[in-house]
């Protein structure tokens, strides 16, 4: 797919370059939670009779979460490179960017919860005692973490 894009942006056809980026990205949701869908019937099998109609996909209605790093429930990106280092992931042809950006950027990472319990949240603004903490418990600067985190300080 790489291939056909760099060959449409070669050719200056924007339009093409990006249906086909966005078509790219869909897939991969779509996939993303076909696999979530198949862990809960089939692979961790916690909800074998699940058989929801597309609408309450759409709205969650299934047991379990897939929350993912960037996102408001997982704002914390620097996590990434533990899991691509425990899956080995850069042997799929993924890497992550020097700010834990995915490329290509039709991939999806994150984790599946699947307690009857979880539910999406958004973590809301964390304050100066809580980034203190969370650099911490990884070992890793205030500083840096204020930058990972800056979209959810709390000024």
């Amino acid at each position: 797919m790489e291939s056909y894009i760099a060959k449409f942006e070669k050719d200056l056809d924007d339009y093409s370059s990006i249906m086909l980026k966005a078509l790219a990205d869909r897939l991969a949701e779509a996939f993303a939670e076909y696999l979530h869908q198949q862990v809960r019937i089939d692979y961790w099998g916690y909800a074998p009779d699940e058989q929801l109609p597309n609408e309450a996909l759409i709205k969650e209605k299934y047991q379990g979460i897939r929350p993912a790093p960037g996102y408001p429930a997982c704002p914390d990106h620097t996590e990434k490179p533990t899991l691509f280092r425990l899956l080995n992931a850069e042997n799929t042809g993924i890497s992550l960017t020097e700010n834990l950006a995915m490329y290509p950027a039709a991939s999806v990472c994150g984790w599946y919860f699947g307690h009857p319990d979880a539910k999406y949240f958004g973590v809301g603004k964390i304050t100066s005692d809580q980034v203190d903490a969370i650099a911490n418990a990884k070992g890793k600067s205030v500083e840096e973490m204020n930058i990972w985190l800056s979209s959810n300080l709390n000024d």
